[in-house]
Parts: structure tokens; sequence; C-alpha cells
């Protein structure tokens, strides 16, 4: 009788703990921009990495993209944080050789051509303190326009003849930055 007590007591005491550490966690809720990751190559092996971006997707939920990303003003190229590219070999951008590293990545949106730029700034919180003087290189770039409609900012990858081509696309707005080795 007494061994049964004393077990009845510990699968008491082992549920009690086990439930407390359950409802103590708390996590957050889905941010409503997501964040997400774009690499070429896409596959896993870090060694053969070019480059990666990690940005936040805001959605247009009816809006246009000239409220969300104004025209002639500095994007932090997604939402929230402003995107974080890395360079995992030295690459260029208009002939301006980036050296491997993390970098934030701007834009400027223009109806006609976007501005891409990459900027020594790390860490930041959208736009609001982007500094020129701390521009590693800038590229006009033109825009094009898809059928098609991306609901959610979207970046992708893919390979071109001398480097590496960033997608960015958002409603139908499609841009091509260059990336060369």
């Amino acid at each position: 009788m007494k061994t049964s007590k004393i077990l009845a007591a510990l699968a008491f005491a082992m549920v009690m703990l086990f439930s407390v550490n359950v409802s103590a966690q708390k996590f957050s809720k889905m941010d409503k921009s997501p964040m997400d990751a774009a690499a070429f190559p896409r596959d896993y092996k870090v060694s053969d990495k070019l480059i990666k971006i990690v940005y936040s997707r805001p959605q247009l939920k009816g809006r246009a993209l000239s409220k969300l990303a104004p025209n002639g003003k500095v994007w932090r190229t997604g939402a929230n944080e402003a995107a974080e590219l890395t360079l995992y070999t030295d690459m260029k951008l208009d002939g301006k050789t980036i050296k491997a590293g993390s970098y934030t990545f701007y834009v400027i949106p223009g109806d006609k051509e976007w501005t891409a730029i990459v900027s020594t700034d790390l860490n930041v919180w959208g736009s609001y303190f982007y500094d020129e003087a701390n521009d590693v290189a800038r590229l006009a770039v033109p825009v094009s326009s898809a059928d098609d409609s991306l609901e959610a900012f979207s970046i992708a990858f893919s390979k071109s003849d001398d480097g590496v081509d960033m997608h960015l696309g958002w409603g139908t707005t499609r841009v091509a930055v260059p990336f060369t080795k």
C-alpha cells in the first residue's frame, strides 16, 4: 500500500511538473508580414551559396504598391527590419566590388526604374535611419510589368551569364538586380 501511494504521489508530481512547463511557454503569433529568405543556389549546401537575402513579406491586401513603397523614397525592401543581404563571395553591382559579408539591401522605387542600394547598415528597423554615406554600391535598374499579380512581396534569384540576378516582385511590378562575379 505504501509503495502505491508513493508511486501515485510521484506520478501526480510529474504530471504537475510537465503541465506547468507546457502552459508556461508563450509563443508569439504569426507576423502579418512573415520573414522569408531567398538564396542562390537554392539547395542547402552552404559552401555552394553565392548570395542570400532575408526579408519580410508584406501583403498588398487591396492597397496600392505606390502607398506601401512610395516612388522616390528609400524603402527597406520588405516589411519590419530592412532586408539583410549576405554575399558569400565578392560580387559586383554596377562594376563596384562588394566584399563578401552582410549588408542591408534598400531600394528606391520609381515608375520606370528602381535604384538598388547595398549599405553597410545592419540590424536596421525600416529605412528610417538610412544614411547614404553608408552606401557600398547603387544601381538603377528598369521596371517591367507581369501579367500575373503577386499578393506578397517576393524575392527570387536566377543564374545569369556572369553572376546572379535578384528578382523583386510585388503586384505586377518586376525588377531584376544583376550581381556579377
